[in-house]
C-alpha cells in the first residue's frame, strides 16, 4: 500500500472541512482536490512533513501533553484559528486554505495581495469556515 494511502481520512476529513468537496461529485477520487503535498514533503505522503504538516502535528502533540484527545478537525480548526504562517510566505495558513494554494511551500501563495485575500476571506466568514462545523 503507497504512503499517501496510510491515513487517507485525515485526507478526507480535511477536505469536508475545508469544503473543498463543495461542487465536485467526485471529489474522493480526485487527488488534485488536495494533494498530500499540503501536509507532507513527498507526493506520497509519509515523513517528512512539510511546515504546515509539522503545525498539526505539534498542535497533536500539545494537546496530547495537556491530557486532551482532540479529533483531527478540532485540532485542524485550532491551527488554522492561530492565525500562523506556516511556511513563512506572507499569507496566513488560513488564507492559504481558502485561496486553495499550499500552505507549507512557500512558492506557492495566492496570486493576489494579502489585504485583497484577507478582505474576501472575512467576507466569506474567515477561519470560523474552518472550526469543525464550521460555514455549514
Amino acid at each position: 500500500m503507497p504512503a499517501a494511502l496510510a491515513l487517507p481520512q485525515y485526507r478526507t476529513a480535511a477536505i469536508r472541512q475545508f469544503h473543498y468537496d463543495e461542487g465536485n461529485p467526485l471529489w474522493e477520487y480526485d487527488r488534485r482536490v488536495m494533494a498530500c503535498t499540503f501536509c507532507h514533503v513527498k507526493a506520497s505522503g509519509g515523513a517528512p512533513w512539510n511546515p504546515f504538516g509539522e503545525e498539526i502535528r505539534a498542535a497533536f502533540r500539545a494537546d496530547a501533553q495537556a491530557g486532551g484527545r482532540a479529533k483531527f478537525p478540532a485540532v485542524l480548526g485550532g491551527v488554522l484559528a492561530a492565525g500562523k504562517d506556516a511556511d513563512g510566505d506572507g499569507y496566513s495558513d488560513a488564507l492559504e486554505v481558502w485561496a486553495r494554494t499550499l500552505p507549507g511551500d512557500p512558492q506557492s501563495r495566492p496570486d493576489r495581495p494579502v489585504a485583497e485575500v484577507q478582505a474576501a476571506f472575512g467576507a466569506a466568514g474567515g477561519t470560523a469556515l474552518y472550526l469543525p462545523g464550521g460555514g455549514k
